[in-house]
């Protein structure tokens, strides 16, 4: 299996912020999602696109 592509700007993530609890995101390149440990979420980014929303966050036990 080939390592997953990089098709987010990390440099992105210095302006993101969590929409649930304004803290800031971790980048996990595996997963391809931004993680809020704050709101205990994570966010997909899908085509290189972060999806904001919290309707949308994979919730972290």
């Amino acid at each position: 299996m080939s390592e997953p592509q990089q098709l987010f700007d990390r440099r992105m993530l210095e302006a993101l912020v969590c929409p649930k609890s304004g803290a800031v995101l971790e980048y996990d390149a595996d997963r391809q999602e931004l993680i809020s440990k704050a709101a205990h979420l994570a966010y997909p980014i899908r085509n290189g696109i972060p999806v904001m929303l919290v309707d949308e966050a994979r919730r972290l036990d």
